[in-house]
């Protein structure tokens, strides 16, 4: 599990999967995202921009990023 620590309230879903290493860049995160591949909190999420905050846990592939401050 990957942890992502926020420098401030939120960091949006694309950029958390491209800083965890999961997608090489921010069209790669859009791809993944609108295809359905992505789930924040055990949901399927269609937003690139979703905003994660304290606590969200998101899964792609079997890897999972953990969102804390």
């Amino acid at each position: 599990m990957e942890i992502i620590k926020l420098r401030d309230e939120y960091i949006k879903l694309g950029q958390a999967l491209k800083a965890a290493g999961f997608v090489d860049s921010g069209v790669d995160a859009k791809f993944v995202i609108q295809n359905g591949l992505v789930k924040v909190n055990g949901v399927v999420e269609l937003q690139r921009g979703k905003k994660l905050v304290e606590g969200d846990l998101v899964e792609f592939e079997n890897k999972q990023i953990k969102i804390e401050k």
